[in-house]
């Protein structure tokens, strides 16, 4: 990657504030005895949509911004959030995608954020990094301090936290991992706050040159929560699947961007046309037999920033999205 920053060195403001702001943003913070620092978003406290929209800047690893706002553009669920990232590829690929599968006994949980940039394993006797995606993004970053987000309703076992500190090269005292329960507010505004990500994640698997993305903007309207993870979980995806925008800026021919566009929304998939939460019981709750073509805006734009045309497809669907949400 051309253009690079500390995506850890960046983050560190942002969990600084919500230690600073926890009992205002209504957060749990608790230490380990090995000195890792919880950062409860909703198990045992209400946490909230201000600590979500902060955890998708973290997620982001601090190379976006997060907005809160009303839209009339879907009909019956005006409260969206706004993503957008100058370097897109770095923020959402290189940070917020939960590409960091972390297991131990029973507990299982994808971690996202600036901490996988800083994970590296050994492999043939040679350090790599954890993810394969990071050789092609040809990126890895160093700092002294490094936070992981988790989605899930439980604290990771200790043995997770020294797993992901080693991997990091850190203390435990210089990590910080912040849970946020997919049934909970703040849980639910990080994951809709993924609306670039899952597209930036859906270009990458369609072959686009990653180098060709130069800028990126997304919104999704924020799902009500519910208690069902698989209802909640459902939501979350629901509000991308169906009413998800992204514009994205791109280098290149006006073919490729055009290509791009109409292979972008979620409604080319097979898998498209009914709440996620029946489709993943469709497929008995088995989430690789999902189309993963699938996870995508519904609508997006691609501007080709060398002749200026702009190419739109995909659509919004409020009937889907109210069927999802409950109206």
């Amino acid at each position: 990657m051309e253009y690079t920053a500390s995506v850890n060195k960046l983050t560190q403001p942002l969990v600084q504030y919500l230690l600073d702001n926890a009992d205002k943003l209504r957060l749990g913070v608790e230490k380990l005895a090995n000195g890792c620092t919880i950062i409860d978003a909703g198990i045992k406290v209400p946490g909230g949509i201000e600590a979500g929209r902060i955890i998708a800047e973290i997620c982001l690893g601090g190379m976006g911004t997060v907005t809160i706002s009303h839209s009339p553009y879907t009909t019956n669920w005006p409260l969206s959030v706004n993503v957008h990232t100058g370097n897109p590829v770095l923020g959402c690929l290189g940070s917020q995608y939960a590409g960091w599968s972390l297991s131990h006994e029973k507990y299982y949980a994808l971690g996202s954020g600036p901490a996988r940039a800083m994970a590296t394993k050994v492999k043939d006797g040679k350090q790599e990094p954890v993810e394969e995606l990071y050789k092609e993004l040809d990126y890895q970053d160093t700092h002294d301090a490094t936070v992981l987000v988790i989605e899930n309703d439980a604290v990771p076992p200790v043995e997770i936290v020294e797993k992901v500190a080693a991997a990091c090269k850190v203390d435990p005292s210089k990590l910080t991992i912040i849970v946020t329960p997919t049934s909970s507010l703040a849980g639910g505004v990080q994951v809709v706050a993924r609306v670039l990500e899952v597209a930036m994640h859906k270009a990458h698997a369609l072959h686009f040159p990653l180098e060709n993305i130069i800028d990126g903007s997304g919104s999704a309207p924020i799902c009500p929560p519910h208690p069902n993870f698989v209802k909640a979980m459902g939501r979350t995806n629901d509000a991308i699947l169906f009413a998800g925008q992204v514009h994205i800026f791109v280098k290149g021919s006006d073919e490729a961007a055009e290509k791009l566009a109409n292979e972008l929304p979620s409604s080319t998939s097979k898998d498209y046309g009914k709440p996620f939460a029946d489709i993943f019981k469709q497929y008995e709750y088995d989430f690789f037999k999902i189309d993963a073509m699938l996870f995508s805006p519904a609508s997006v734009i691609v501007t080709a920033v060398e002749s200026g045309k702009s190419f739109r497809a995909g659509k919004l669907d409020n009937a889907l999205l109210d069927q999802s949400f409950g109206a």
